[in-house]
């Protein structure tokens, strides 16, 4: 006899029973989003943050998926790389969704203000992907929408909104980046949905930030990058 009791089967079986459980138990995933007011306001209770987080939760009701949001009005590039480390790398999120653009370009017009240049926007841009890509998670590029919602170029900063899309999107490409094209997206959709060429009040309130359908629309075109991936 050594001492110890000996175990029923009964019990052996319950052991294994909670080890195979413990097995089986999805592992958790956070996803944060980095960005502007628009990601700011993206969290309210219908912003495009909050419906991306209920259709999650609706697909996968026995999943453990965080959302959070990282958006601070009037942020652009140098200001996410500012504030990466304490917003996003100590956080150590699976997946990062990365909305920035429209102040770096739309503050180049803006009394009092200061825009980006494209040099610096790519350089800060790439020097955010790669400080990510330290802690292995999942970067997900997303083109600005819109600073006025005319469709026939109507609006002052549509060439330079077009180049600093390009810009994500060639860096998505080169370094083998998700990509979440708003940019084309809002094109197409104003151009079948604006037929009086508004310059707002289509998918904004104010020809940037989101109204109900635009928080709407932006979390239907996410929602889809974001599944795959999970």
């Amino acid at each position: 006899m050594n001492g110890k009791l000996p175990r029923s089967p009964f019990a052996i079986l319950w052991i294994l029973a909670g080890f195979m459980l413990n097995c089986t138990q999805p592992t958790p995933i956070s996803i944060l989003f980095l960005g502007d007011s628009i990601t700011e306001l993206g969290v309210k209770p219908d912003g495009y943050v909050t419906l991306i987080q209920k259709e999650i939760d609706r697909r996968f009701p026995k999943r453990d998926i965080k959302i959070t949001g990282a958006g601070i009005s009037g942020n652009k590039v140098p200001d996410l790389e500012a504030r990466l480390e304490g917003d996003v790398l100590s956080k150590k999120p699976d997946i990062v969704v990365i909305y920035i653009g429209i102040n770096d370009v739309w503050h180049s017009i803006l009394p009092g203000h200061s825009g980006t240049s494209r040099q610096d926007f790519r350089a800060g841009l790439m020097r955010i992907i790669e400080q990510i890509k330290k802690i292995n998670a999942e970067i997900i590029l997303c083109t600005p929408s819109v600073v006025g919602e005319k469709i026939d170029n109507g609006n002052p900063l549509d060439e330079q909104l077009d180049q600093y899309s390009e810009i994500i999107r060639e860096l998505a490409a080169i370094e083998k980046l998700h990509l979440i094209d708003l940019r084309q997206q809002f094109k197409a959709y104003l151009l079948r949905n604006n037929p009086e060429n508004r310059a707002e009040d289509i998918l904004t309130y104010d020809g940037i930030h989101l109204n109900n359908r635009g928080n709407q629309f932006v979390a239907d075109v996410m929602i889809h990058t974001l599944i795959d991936l999970l």
